[in-house]
């Protein structure tokens, strides 16, 4: 729900898709219409952060009303959304990764959706991260795990593979702290695949994130990819969301459509089997790590 809690974001292709005045009430409107279509095409998972406007706020309000209890619900804390709904905030999101802000942010949380939030993530863990050295904050993150959350991490960057191998060795009491991670991966960014592979592989449940590279695969899509879209009848969003779901390390993939019509074309993912040809073809989109991540932080937030 990254796109749909707060009026501005950094997606590509979201123009026409969204209420044309982005107030709280028309983007909870939105959000509901987008969860309402995903429930009943069978989507079972969530994911939201304290960071995505009120997206905590509109789930709690759409779960009450629609009397869902079958859902997995992720959430992330650390960042903290700064906007004041504003499309032309000079800064949309702060982060802070420090154990008053897990503190604050985990209340604030549980006090919308309760104990129905599953698994809990360190929100864009970077290897600058104040978080690996510090103690207190470690023990308080093991003890939420002890309680029966889970506990997780997501990551951004050209190191995501190193921060994934540093953060699943962190330990309190000879336990480890992270039992889940969620990443960017997508055919223009796949750096961070083997280390992916080998988490699962180690009992890890891996999220994927960002799979159309925050629209560029939808709204600037690479002509290998629109071919092979136009051989498979879909829209070269489902091409390559159906990438991710081939990885056979990828658990849960995250989808970030603001409209029913961008929901039902991602879903179209679910009928699109690519062969090794195809495969091949989208492997060859795969940008240098450091290239993609300042082409995604060129992205205005619009």
């Amino acid at each position: 729900m990254a796109a749909l809690g707060r009026p501005a974001y950094i997606n590509l292709g979201r123009e026409g898709a969204l209420p044309a005045e982005r107030t709280v009430e028309a983007m909870r409107q939105a959000s509901w219409r987008v969860l309402d279509a995903a429930y009943a095409a069978g989507v079972r998972w969530i994911d939201v952060a304290r960071s995505y406007g009120l997206a905590e706020e509109f789930l709690a309000g759409w779960l009450a009303e629609r009397r869902v209890v079958d859902l997995t619900i992720s959430s992330k804390w650390g960042y903290a959304y700064v906007g004041g709904w504003r499309m032309d905030a000079d800064v949309h999101e702060v982060k802070q990764h420090s154990l008053a802000q897990f503190s604050a942010q985990w209340a604030q949380t549980r006090a919308l959706l309760g104990d129905k939030v599953a698994l809990y993530q360190v929100h864009s863990l970077t290897l600058d991260s104040p978080l690996f050295t510090d103690k207190p904050l470690l023990e308080a993150l093991a003890e939420l795990g002890s309680h029966g959350v889970r506990v997780g991490l997501s990551t951004s960057g050209s190191a995501q593979a190193h921060i994934v191998e540093r953060a699943l060795a962190l330990e309190v009491a000879g336990r480890s702290i992270f039992t889940a991670v969620q990443s960017t991966w997508n055919v223009l960014e796949p750096s961070v695949g083997r280390a992916l592979q080998h988490a699962h592989g180690a009992g890890i449940l891996v999220l994927v994130k960002e799979v159309l590279a925050n629209g560029r695969l939808a709204a600037q899509a690479p002509a290998p990819l629109a071919e092979i879209a136009q051989r498979h009848a879909v829209t070269p969003d489902a091409v390559a969301i159906a990438a991710a779901l081939r990885q056979p390390w990828a658990d849960t993939v995250l989808l970030g459509p603001v409209s029913t019509e961008q929901l039902s074309s991602n879903l179209d993912a679910l009928h699109v089997e690519l062969d090794e040809q195809e495969q091949q073809r989208l492997d060859a989109l795969a940008e240098p790590a450091h290239d993609y991540w300042r082409l995604r932080g060129e992205l205005p937030w619009q």
